[in-house]
């Protein structure tokens, strides 16, 4: 069988010193709207952690340089042959000046205790203590598009 594979990064940026992370606020007619981490799509060839870096670095004005790899979220939609792969990193050191005309929404620094009073979307509030656990995740989800249900899911998390 045919299918098409996506390949996508999402970093969390986060300040240990203060215990703030920074935010986009995504704008509704960008998709994902409310808050979220910076990411995008991994450009062919580049490695995934390279996409990670550059992702952070275009949308927010930061280059990262500390990353660590934190898990996979990956999604199957059987009737499209579509696999999502989303690499999650966590961002701990960075040098930069923040954007002042962000191309994905308006940056913000948030107390990582405040942060999930934020609107945003149910999947990234799921997935937004990852973050900082210990270890490595994996979650994988079959899903049907034309009737929005999860056929098959699969969490695994992978300790240090």
């Amino acid at each position: 069988m045919n299918y098409q594979v996506e390949i996508y990064t999402m970093s969390m940026v986060w300040n240990p010193v203060s215990d703030q992370v920074l935010l986009m606020n995504r704008p509704n007619h960008k998709g994902f709207p409310g808050y979220i981490a910076p990411g995008g799509k991994v450009e062919f060839p580049e490695s995934i952690v390279d996409g990670a870096i550059r992702e952070v670095r275009e949308e927010t004005g930061l280059l990262a340089k500390q990353i660590t790899y934190k898990g996979l979220d990956e999604f199957c939609d059987p009737e499209q042959g579509l696999r999502y792969m989303v690499f999650n990193y966590l961002v701990t050191s960075y040098e930069g000046e923040l954007l002042t005309d962000p191309p994905e929404g308006e940056l913000v620094w948030v107390s990582l205790k405040q942060a999930l009073e934020l609107p945003m979307q149910d999947w990234f509030a799921e997935r937004f203590p990852r973050f900082f656990n210990s270890g490595t995740f994996e979650r994988s989800v079959v899903w049907e598009k034309s009737s929005g249900r999860t056929l098959q899911e699969t969490f695994r998390t992978y300790r240090d």
